[in-house]
C-alpha cells in the first residue's frame, strides 16, 4: 500500500504483535472487563436508559471512601494544614494537628509538601514508622534505615519482586503465591516474566494455609524453575482469613528450610473481627523464634494507608521494612527507588499520622479514637452480617470473614449455566457476575480473577458499603442467585 505521496505505508510502529509480550500477559480482574461494563452502564443510566435499577453498586474493589466511609478528621486536618500552611494561623484547628503539620513541613524542602523528598522517604517519617513497628511488636527493634516509604504497598511489592527475579529457563525465579490471590501478584509476575508457583488455601478449614501444601507446590515447581520467594497475605485478600501464630511459625520454618525470601503483605493488620483471632506480624514471630531464624530469614513486610480504619487509597501511602537483606543488595534497592525520585509526599505525611496518631494527653485523641473505633466496629458488624446472610442462600457457602474487607463465597452453578457460559466463550463465574451486573446493577469480581480450585466457583465482594446499603446488596445477590439457579436447572 502506498500513501498519496508515493511513500510506502508501513503501519504502526507499535502493534499488539510487536509490543512487550509480558505486558500483554498481564491480567488484573479487580479492574477488568466487568468493571468496564459497569462504567458503561453508569453512563447509560446518566443518559436516561431505563434499567431494572437506578445505580451501579461497585462492590468490586476495596475503596472505602468511594463506598461512603468518612475520612478520619485528624488525618485530614493535618493534611489540610500541610497543603495550605496559612491555615496554621486559624484557631479552628486543634494544637496537636498543628504540631504534627509543622513537624512534617519542617522536614520538607522549602517547608512545602510540593517538594521532592529523599528517595527512601522523609527521614522523620521513617523514624516514626520504625517506632510504630517497635511498639506494635512489643519492643522488637526496628531500624529506620530498613524502612522504605512507597506509593501504596503495591509499589513496594512490585519493587521487591523486581529485585528478586533473575535466571532463564529452569533457573528462572519462581514466586509462591496463594490461590485465591490478590491479582497484583500474578500481574506483577507476568510483567516481570517470573514463574508463578500456586499453593492452595484450604476452603474447608476457613481458607487456612497448610505447610504440606507449600511443600507440594515447591517440590513440583523445582522441576521447571528456581523457587526463591514465598508471598503471604495476612489478613487474607480475597479470603479474609487471619493466620494463627502457630501457622506463621510453620511458614517461617518452611521458608528457612527451603531457603526462600519471605514477603509478608500485612496491609489489613488492623482489620481483624472474629472472636479468638489476632493479628501477629511475621516480623514479631520471626524474632520470637530466636536468632537461628531472626538473624537468617530474609524478609520484607508491607503496610499501607489504603486499608484498616483509614481507607485513604487515593493518597498512595505505604512502606516496607526489609530484614536480613544483604547490604550490597540493599544499596541496589536504594538505587532502584531513587530512579523514581520519591513516593508522593502527601502520602508520606498521611502515613506519618497513621503510625503516630493522637496520644491520650492530646486534644484530638477522643474524637480520633471514637471515629477509628466506629469504622472498625461497623466493618466487624458487616463481616458478621455478610457471612450470615450468604449462608442462608441455598447453593452459597461462605466462610467467616475473620479479617480484611472482603468475602469470597463459593457458589454452586447448575451444569446448564456452565454449558451456556462456555457457549458464550466465558468462564462460568464471569458469566454469573455479568448477569448479576446487568440485572441488579451490582459489580463483583468473579473468583476466576483470583484463582480457585478446578471445578469450584466464587466471587469476591467487599463488605464496605454502608450497613443499610449492604443489606440491600446482600438481598439482591441472594434473590438473583435463586433466580439464576432456577433459570438453568
Amino acid at each position: 500500500v502506498t500513501e498519496s505521496n508515493g511513500v510506502p505505508c508501513r503501519g504502526k510502529v507499535l502493534t499488539l504483535d510487536n509490543m512487550n509480550p509480558n505486558v500483554r500477559r498481564v491480567e488484573y480482574a479487580v479492574r477488568g472487563a466487568i468493571v468496564q461494563r459497569a462504567g458503561q452502564i453508569e453512563k447509560e443510566l446518566k443518559e436516561g436508559v431505563k434499567k431494572p435499577f437506578t445505580e451501579v453498586i461497585k462492590a468490586n474493589i476495596g475503596d472505602a471512601h468511594a463506598m461512603g466511609q468518612k475520612p478520619i478528621s485528624f488525618l485530614r486536618q493535618v493534611l489540610a494544614l500541610c497543603s495550605y500552611p496559612e491555615l496554621l494561623e486559624d484557631n479552628k484547628f486543634p494544637e496537636d494537628a498543628k504540631h504534627r503539620a509543622r513537624r512534617i513541613l519542617e522536614a520538607c524542602g522549602g517547608h512545602s509538601i510540593g517538594a521532592y523528598s529523599a528517595s527512601q522517604g522523609i527521614e522523620c517519617v521513617r523514624q516514626d514508622v520504625a517506632r510504630y513497628i517497635e511498639k506494635r511488636d512489643g519492643g522488637i527493634p526496628s531500624n529506620p534505615d530498613n524502612i522504605y516509604l512507597s506509593t501504596g504497598a503495591s509499589d513496594a511489592i512490585v519493587t521487591m519482586l523486581k529485585l528478586l527475579v533473575c535466571g532463564e529457563g529452569r533457573d528462572r525465579t519462581g514466586v509462591m503465591i496463594s490461590i485465591p490471590q490478590y491479582p497484583l501478584y500474578s500481574a506483577a509476575l507476568a510483567d516481570l516474566g517470573a514463574v508463578q508457583i500456586s499453593y492452595y488455601l484450604d476452603e474447608d478449614k476457613c481458607w487456612s494455609l497448610d505447610v504440606a501444601e507449600l511443600k507440594r507446590a515447591v517440590d513440583a515447581a523445582r522441576q521447571h524453575c528456581n523457587p526463591r520467594v514465598l508471598c503471604i497475605i495476612n489478613p487474607g485478600n480475597p479470603t479474609g482469613q487471619v493466620q494463627s501464630r502457630q501457622c506463621i511459625e510453620d511458614v517461617i520454618r518452611f521458608a528457612k528450610e527451603e531457603h526462600l525470601f519471605l514477603m509478608a503483605d500485612e496491609v489489613y493488620q488492623d482489620n481483624v473481627y472474629a472472636e479468638g483471632c489476632k493479628f501477629h506480624s511475621f516480623k514479631k514471630v520471626l524474632f520470637e523464634m530466636g536468632p537461628a531464624y531472626s538473624s537468617t530469614v530474609e524478609m520484607a513486610s508491607f503496610h499501607s494507608t489504603s486499608k484498616c480504619y483509614m481507607g485513604e487509597c487515593g493518597f498512595r501511602g505505604g512502606y516496607m521494612e526489609v530484614i536480613n537483606m544483604d547490604p550490597e543488595v540493599k544499596a541496589q534497592l536504594t538505587k532502584l527507588v531513587s530512579v523514581r525520585l520519591c513516593p508522593p509526599v502527601p502520602g508520606q505525611a498521611l502515613l506519618d499520622l497513621v503510625v503516630n496518631p493522637p496520644q491520650p494527653d492530646e486534644p484530638s485523641y477522643n474524637t480520633f479514637m471514637k471515629e477509628r473505633t466506629a469504622v472498625l466496629a461497623a466493618l466487624a458488624e458487616k463481616a458478621r452480617l455478610t457471612e450470615q446472610i450468604f449462608n442462608e442462600v441455598p447453593g452459597v457457602t461462605c466462610n467467616p470473614v475473620q479479617g480484611a474487607m472482603y468475602t469470597f463465597p463459593r457458589i454452586a452453578l447448575p451444569q446448564k449455566a456452565i454449558d451456556k457460559a462456555k457457549e458464550e466463550g466465558q468462564v462460568p463465574d464471569m458469566f454469573y457476575c455479568m448477569r448479576l451486573l446487568e440485572e441488579e446493577g451490582i459489580c463483583l469480581v468473579p473468583g476466576s480473577g483470583f484463582g480457585q480450585r478446578e471445578g469450584t466457583f466464587h466471587f469476591r465482594m467487599t463488605i464496605l458499603p454502608p450497613t443499610e446499603k449492604l443489606k440491600i446488596v446482600l438481598q439482591k445477590i441472594s434473590d438473583f442467585h435463586v433466580r439464576f439457579t432456577q433459570e438453568f436447572s
